[in-house]
């Protein structure tokens, strides 16, 4: 009897034990969250299905072969009505990368020339800086966009009038009014002959880099860059018999008030919805960008500026050859965050009706109902970009990081 109580009570103290182990416990929990968490999953997808079955909504992605039989106003790539629901996901998709990549272009130029002008000795600059940073980043970004937009695009002449500039650039109510490309057989050299100018620049300007570090001394890496991507594709151009010409806008002055203005198809035209989510989104991201510029040149120590100075270095091949390449190794990754955030930013666009991918897919998704679907490619799509972006800035950052031998 003794003999079987002591084995009892051994197998109950090993079961408490197994049970109070805290990586067993551990274990036990995450089982039990991940259950639920598939239970609640499985619930939601269940009760999606059978509401769209209520509503006789097919699920799945056929929808995108349906013919749209809505026009978009700017489209990268052919369009018209008669094209599917995916055709115009796709030109939404071209539209929302176009704001964003030249978004983070002039962000980042913007940002940093504000940011090294907050830190200048003359007193007007850097208040004058400081003036733009505070005021931008206090205002909410949809109030910027709405000012752009209403309150300076459309107080541009109407449609019978024009403002000119050079003679070659013209704005009025409908847009921007340019001289439209017109490419020609031959023209696809020239564009072979950029890519290679560009490839080319790059070696020079590594080779430049090396033997800046190996001699203290800059070749003209500069003036030979300008030489291949410039002057490689004009000889090219002219070698081929010229086949890039330019179709400029044609303005109508005379004649009937309804045929007054810009000629339909002639030249190129920039919406002003474009210009109003671009310039908002430049100048609002441009503050934060300024900020996270001016914390990294601050964080480099300042006896690398007085150590620049003793070797002879101005100020500005200062800033360019010791302190803005250290600052970067700060500046990076709080610069991924403010990219991130225009690109998400962009989806603001619906707001003045410029056709990027959410507001072109909103006007998909009331036609056809399919709002799981809809939803489920708006958060891919937005997904996906920023992964890409964190990406791309994190091979940089690892490129500028500082490696301890």
């Amino acid at each position: 009897m003794a003999s079987g109580g002591q084995d009892a009570g051994r197998k109950a103290g090993r079961a408490a034990g197994f049970i109070n182990n805290p990586e067993v416990r551990g274990v036990l929990f995450q089982i039990a969250f991940l259950v639920v968490l598939g239970w609640l999953a499985y619930d939601i997808i269940e009760n999606t299905a059978r509401n769209l079955q209520k509503a006789n909504i097919a699920s799945g992605f056929g929808f995108l072969d349906r013919t749209a039989g809505f026009g978009i106003v700017q489209a990268l790539i052919d369009y018209n009505e008669a094209r599917s629901y995916g055709r115009a996901l796709l030109v939404g998709l071209l539209n929302t990368l176009l704001v964003a990549g030249l978004g983070i272009l002039l962000a980042t130029a913007l940002g940093f020339l504000v940011g090294v002008a907050r830190l200048s000795s003359n007193w007007l600059v850097a208040r004058i800086a400081t003036a733009y940073v505070e005021i931008i980043r206090n205002i909410p970004l949809l109030l910027q966009l709405f000012f752009w937009y209403f309150a300076v695009l459309r107080s541009v002449p109407g449609m019978r009038e024009k403002w000119s500039f050079l003679g070659v650039f013209h704005i009025n109510i409908g847009g921007l009014h340019i001289p439209r490309p017109v490419f020609a057989d031959g023209a696809a050299l020239v564009g072979a002959a950029l890519l290679i100018g560009i490839l080319a620049a790059l070696i020079v300007v590594r080779w430049g880099r090396k033997r800046l570090d190996a001699t203290g001394q800059a070749p003209p890496s500069g003036w030979i860059s300008l030489a291949l991507v410039v002057g490689l594709p004009l000889v090219v151009f002219f070698l081929a018999g010229r086949p890039i010409s330019f179709d400029v806008p044609v303005f109508n002055e005379q004649g009937p008030l309804l045929r007054r203005g810009f000629q339909a198809g002639s030249g190129l035209t920039v919406i002003p919805e474009f210009f109003g989510l671009l310039i908002a989104l430049s100048i609002y991201t441009a503050a934060y960008i300024a900020e996270v510029v001016r914390a990294g040149i601050r964080a480099v120590n300042e006896g690398q500026t007085e150590a620049a100075h003793s070797l002879g270095l101005r100020q500005g091949q200062t800033l360019r050859y010791v302190i803005v390449p250290q600052a970067m190794r700060v500046i990076i990754p709080p610069l991924t965050n403010q990219y991130l955030n225009l690109t998400k930013n962009s989806s603001l666009a619906v707001a003045v009706a410029y056709p990027d991918l959410v507001s072109v897919g909103g006007t998909v998704l009331n036609q056809t109902g399919q709002a799981v679907e809809m939803v489920s490619i708006w958060m891919i799509f937005y997904l996906g970009l920023s992964l890409l972006t964190s990406y791309v800035m994190n091979v940089w950052n690892r490129r500028v990081a500082l490696v301890e031998r």
